[in-house]
């Protein structure tokens, strides 16, 4: 089956709808599908549930989806570097289900596993475990946390294999691998594609079983959140 799709808005044809559950990869700015976020924007798909550990910022990443309003909801760990979302929070515009960024990651991993819930000492007292089950395990109590299975899920690597085995750069990695395997369909953006066999078995961080699609983005733009310059010293 070939993978490789012309463009994002390709790739995403026929598989985005409105009120889906998507997860999208990426640790604030750092390795975030950009192209797709992109398409995803232009394809007007609206009432979607978001999971991702960050929203983006203002103006980029999935900041633009929240300007377009097509987000109902985030299943976030961190969200406060954009305004925008603040501002529809607060206004009972936009629902939020907070959640530890470690259970967040497991949640992931675990839907990709094909295990349907775990449990964890991580929150066990606080408003995460509200309404959730809890069980006593050698006198400690325990929260259960239900995996999370995407409908989609958009990834970024770094390099692809033309049968969707990935490498990752160095941060990038993130959150980028458990957001694919937990996908039902899973969308990766590169930068680079190679043919099948070129890749050394042992530098491939994930198997192309979980990947779907394929998009290649040979210049993203990689913006970063803050750019802290140290003033130049007399010498």
């Amino acid at each position: 089956m070939r993978k490789i799709y012309p463009s994002a808005a390709k790739a995403l044809e026929g598989i985005v709808e409105d009120g889906q559950l998507l997860a999208v990869g990426g640790f604030g700015l750092c390795g975030i599908p950009e192209a797709l976020i992109d398409a995803l924007r232009d394809s007007g798909k609206k009432s979607l549930t978001v999971i991702s550990n960050n929203a983006g910022v203002d103006g980029f990443g999935l900041g633009k989806l929240l300007e377009t309003r097509q987000i109902r909801k985030m299943i976030s760990s961190y969200v406060g570097e954009n305004k925008e979302f603040e501002r529809q929070y607060l206004a009972g515009e936009l629902e939020l289900e907070f959640t530890p960024q470690g259970t967040l990651a497991e949640k992931l991993r675990a839907g990709g596993a094909g295990i349907p819930a775990f449990f964890t000492r991580t929150g066990v007292g606080t408003m995460v475990a509200e309404g959730k089950e809890t069980r006593e395990f050698d006198g400690k109590v325990y929260v259960m946390e239900r995996a999370l299975v995407p409908d989609v899920s958009l990834g970024k690597a770094h390099i692809a294999d033309e049968s969707g085995n990935l490498v990752f750069r160095r941060t990038a990695r993130n959150f980028n691998p458990a957001v694919i395997m937990a996908g039902r369909i899973s969308v990766v953006e590169v930068e680079k594609i190679v043919p099948t066999g070129s890749l050394d078995p042992d530098a491939i961080h994930l198997p192309g079983i979980y990947v779907h699609r394929l998009v290649l983005n040979a210049t993203p733009e990689k913006r970063i959140e803050k750019r802290t310059v140290r003033e130049k010293t007399a010498a």
